[in-house]
């Protein structure tokens, strides 16, 4: 399916959400924007408030990705934010968490620290980085599956990666990192897929750092008037890089001192 197959003069942000949200549903990959593409985080942001009211599941977190600094000056923004929903959110446990990609869409697998936020403040609309650090109440290890039907999405720029859900397609919720506030820095992390290495790092290979993440999307989410609810989880940035996966592919996401999380690729709706 190709954006002139289902573009229409005039389509709005609603039309193109629904477009994204069936294919989502019916697990449909295409390779070109199903409308016209924004050009600032405020369309984009409009276009996944749509589709989070068309998309029939709850959300129990939210992913954080980066801008990149090319893109930064013009989007006046450094990070973006997307829903995690129940349906795409799994416990990592002894054999590997099958991780559902779209056949002709995007898929990668992130090695991320996810924070879980108890109570915060809902009148709250500015914050600082303590504040923000204060309402963390447990940090774990995790790994989010980055997932589009646009096959092309990380192509396109950040402004099209934030209106399809922040190209998420689920996370993957590993053990509780004890003492993290004294742990974090020293904590090594390493991707394999496949059995080959292809990407390691630390907290500090989050721009900002982990924590900087976590005060965004409170914020962020304060004045889109969607305060975070105690409970939320956080996915705070790819700490070993965006690793794009086929159907079959296996990965480890190890986390030295804390776990690992075996990961392997399925077709989504077989």
């Amino acid at each position: 399916m190709s954006a002139a197959d289902v573009t229409r003069r005039g389509d709005t942000a609603a039309d193109i959400a629904g477009r994204f949200v069936d294919a989502r549903l019916n697990f449909r990959g295409f390779d070109d924007y199903p409308g016209v593409a924004p050009t600032s985080m405020a369309e984009a942001y409009a276009t996944q408030e749509a589709a989070i009211g068309l998309f029939p599941d709850e959300i129990i977190g939210w992913k954080v990705g980066m801008v990149p600094p090319a893109l930064q000056p013009a989007l006046d923004a450094r990070r973006l934010a997307g829903p995690i929903f129940r349906r795409n959110f799994w416990h990592a446990g002894a054999e590997p968490t099958p991780l559902p990609a779209i056949v002709g869409g995007f898929a990668a697998v992130e090695a991320e620290f996810v924070a879980r936020v108890g109570k915060v403040d809902p009148a709250k609309t500015d914050w600082t980085l303590a504040e923000a650090t204060a309402c963390i109440a447990a940090l774990h290890i995790g790994v989010e599956l980055a997932g589009s039907p646009l096959s092309t999405i990380n192509d396109l720029g950040s402004a099209v990666v934030a209106s399809d859900f922040g190209n998420n397609g689920g996370l993957v919720l590993g053990p509780e990192i004890e003492d993290w506030a004294a742990r974090l820095d020293g904590i090594e992390v390493e991707t394999t897929v496949d059995g080959a290495v292809i990407g390691t790092g630390t907290a500090h290979s989050i721009p900002m750092g982990v924590l900087e993440s976590v005060r965004f999307l409170i914020e962020h989410l304060a004045r889109r008037g969607r305060p975070v609810a105690e409970g939320t989880l956080i996915s705070t940035g790819a700490v070993t890089g965006v690793h794009q996966v086929q159907i079959g592919a296996r990965s480890v996401c190890a986390f030295s001192g804390v776990g690992e999380i075996h990961c392997t690729v399925i077709t989504a709706g077989a």
